[in-house]
């Protein structure tokens, strides 16, 4: 074993990417079926996450090769660290009753499906947000680590966490704390891996669910890169098919 630590970072998120892949394969499958259900229902796709945990939700938005159902719900402050101070955006997940307010507003409606990442699963809003748009009738698929429902208290009122409200729960197997490298010179862990894996997971459920629409006869509405020859003209015409259904534009 290497004493590098970029060498141990790799080894570790190449490690849990293999967990996923062999403990999560049931959570997936059904995750994609989800997905591909609701597109061929004519319903909608949303994902929504808080401060890091929003840059696997953006990945699977407006992505070559992603479907291009998929819309982001975004909630001014807490998506990235753009907000300032960063610190402002960390304070937000913990407001009762914004959840509700973005939901109000925003064009999700029974038969949608939205996909909630937050690795701790702990904060009120990614809870309520489960919560809410459960009782709107969309289907939630939660993207977590569970440990910390066994290892942290709930922020939330209810006591319960991002996992105890959703249809679909996707395990990232990251350790409380979200740090897989210790060093006896450095006084904090370090090295972060939920970005790499959270990712990893919704592409393989992205995957999926293209694959299952197949399956049924059904071509996939997925985008192509804007920098190959004849990207452009194939993303207009996927847009221009589902326009009711894609939001990003307006």
């Amino acid at each position: 074993m290497s004493d590098r630590p970029a060498d141990q970072f790799f080894d570790a998120a190449i490690g849990l990417l293999q967990r996923v892949r062999d403990e999560e394969g049931a959570a997936i499958e059904a995750a994609g079926a989800l997905l591909a259900d609701t597109v061929a229902a004519g319903g909608r796709l949303f994902a929504f996450g808080a401060g890091h945990s929003s840059l696997a939700a953006q990945d699977v938005v407006y992505r070559a090769g992603g479907l291009a159902l998929m819309n982001l719900l975004a909630v001014p402050g807490v998506v990235g660290v753009d907000v300032m101070p960063a610190t402002l955006g960390s304070a937000l997940e913990r407001v009762d009753g914004l959840a509700a307010a973005v939901l109000d507003s925003s064009p999700l409606r029974a038969g949608d499906v939205l996909v909630i990442v937050s690795l701790s699963g702990r904060n009120a809003l990614p809870v309520e947000m489960a919560m809410n748009a459960r009782a709107l009738g969309v289907r939630v698929i939660g993207v977590t680590s569970v440990a910390y429902a066994t290892e942290t208290k709930s922020r939330h009122s209810s006591g319960t966490f991002l996992k105890d409200h959703c249809d679909v729960v996707l395990d990232s197997k990251i350790a409380v704390g979200d740090a897989e490298l210790t060093l006896d010179s450095v006084p904090a862990p370090f090295a972060p891996a939920s970005t790499v894996v959270t990712a990893a997971l919704l592409q393989a459920v992205v995957a999926t669910a293209a694959g299952a629409l197949a399956d049924r006869g059904i071509e996939p509405p997925l985008l192509r890169s804007g920098n190959v020859d004849g990207g452009h003209e194939w993303n207009g015409r996927v847009m221009e098919q589902y326009r009711d259904r894609i939001f990003y534009r307006s």
